[in-house]
């Protein structure tokens, strides 16, 4: 089994990350063989949306389950729809981490643990909620903005699980709520960009 684990480091004794969208490393472990390969975050420094970027990269990259300290609700739900189980740790080293999970000493989270941040600093709220739902149970609504001077999201609704009818129609709803969540990054991103040319 592929998991990742959030990593202070670049090796199985590295310290575990207590946080998943900002940590510096992922190692992606084999279970069986513990070969693993550690992989720079690359939304570590994205200056909003780091752990939908993080979720989607940890997806591409073929982990089968997260091991992390804190995972946010935006990350969560990206998991969620991907059917990728979240484990959350309290310390100790990748190696650690990945024993204790292979013992079945990790429980998987059902929620987030964290609240929503979008973003490092501070900016103007800007309102753009969206639900995204495809009639299978994957929505993921997203309020973006809390009014003048703080900047931040609500804690969307989980997507309900649902019964696919066949395995192709799931990979197709998944890559779907992927794009889409893609699609609104990138509308976030621009208008953060536009936002800031204009202060």
């Amino acid at each position: 089994m592929k998991i990742v684990v959030t990593a202070n480091g670049t090796g199985l004794d590295a310290p575990a990350s207590p946080v998943f969208g900002r940590c510096p490393t992922y190692i992606f472990v084999d279970t069986e063989t513990l070969e693993f390969k550690a992989v720079e975050n690359p939304a570590m420094s994205a200056p909003g949306g780091a752990g939908i970027q993080a979720a989607q990269f940890v997806i591409e990259q073929g982990a089968q389950a997260v091991l992390t300290g804190n995972v946010g609700p935006n990350a969560f739900n990206v998991f969620l729809a991907a059917n990728v189980p979240i484990y959350l740790l309290t310390g100790g080293t990748v190696r650690e981490a990945v024993e204790a999970h292979k013992a079945g000493r990790l429980q998987s989270t059902a929620d987030a643990s964290v609240q929503a941040h979008a973003g490092m600093g501070m900016g103007r709220g800007m309102g753009m909620g969206r639900g995204l739902g495809r009639g299978m149970g994957r929505g993921i609504g997203q309020g973006m903005g809390v009014g003048r001077g703080a900047w931040g999201a609500t804690s969307p609704s989980p997507p309900q699980p649902a019964s696919p009818a066949s395995r192709e129609e799931e990979i197709a709803a998944l890559k779907q709520t992927a794009s889409d969540l893609r699609k609104q990054l990138a509308e976030v991103m621009e208008r953060l960009d536009k936002l800031e040319k204009e202060g």
